[in-house]
């Protein structure tokens, strides 16, 4: 199991605060080896990098899906080796689709906490643009603190310092989720004819099983569809060699 990270700077109690999970939930995960170990430093300290911070996020992410630690084994097992933190983080965006909303009203501190950075008032602003923190009557905050969307936030984050206008990110959304809608329906009408019954626990067993092989699915298609689109825009052959 290997991760590509930028240079470790995180003790474990760092990287504990910043996944929202415990010390002893990360240590957890390395003994099961779902987490890779920590890169030892000076005086014996662990340190962890980007990609440990990632594949938390994406385990955690998993379990509030329902799934075992051993399904979640089989998960990350299939993934292809040599992830960064951006490709985990894709990986992790994909599964939370598939989770419902998750809105927490957490004050300013604890909100810069999760996001990993200090926060200025044009970031909250762009977040709540993207439907990261809730805007009510056209403030994200109340005086309990901000409503924020937890499954949304560290990918919110990630594009705060994405190139775009918060209008072609919100276009870009409202694809996604338009096509996403439209999978999930076609998904859901093969499930149907596969349990004509009904019958709420066989249900709730293929779904189990049919996620974590949905999400990868989808996501190798999107990559592959995403990069011979790139290719055609630039003028680039196409990956077979085709003409």
């Amino acid at each position: 199991m290997t991760i590509e990270t930028e240079e470790p700077a995180l003790t474990v109690d760092e990287l504990a605060a910043r996944a929202g999970v415990t010390v002893r939930t990360v240590r957890f995960y390395g003994t099961k080896g779902l987490l890779p170990p920590p890169v030892i430093g000076p005086r014996r300290v662990g340190h962890y990098g980007p990609g440990h911070l990632a594949r938390l996020a994406l385990i955690e992410e998993l379990r509030r899906q329902g799934l075992t630690l051993a399904a979640i084994e089989r998960y990350l097992d299939r993934l292809p080796p040599g992830l960064d933190a951006h490709d985990l983080a894709v990986h992790r965006a994909v599964v939370a689709s598939w989770a419902p909303d998750a809105v927490e009203t957490v004050p300013r501190e604890e909100l810069q906490r999760r996001a990993g950075r200090a926060l200025s008032e044009e970031d909250v602003d762009r977040l709540a643009a993207m439907g990261v923190l809730g805007a009510g009557a056209g403030d994200p905050a109340d005086e309990d603190g901000y409503r924020v969307d937890a499954g949304l936030l560290r990918l919110g984050v990630r594009l705060l310092d994405v190139p775009l206008s918060p209008e072609a990110i919100l276009a870009a959304r409202t694809v996604l989720l338009d096509h996403a809608r439209a999978a999930a329906h076609e998904l859901s009408r093969l499930l149907r004819e596969e349990v004509p019954e009904r019958d709420a626990q066989a249900v709730r067993s293929l779904s189990a099983h049919m996620q974590p092989l949905v999400v990868q699915a989808l996501l190798t298609a999107f990559q592959r569809s995403l990069t011979e689109e790139l290719r055609e825009w630039l003028g680039e052959p196409p990956a077979d060699g085709s003409p």
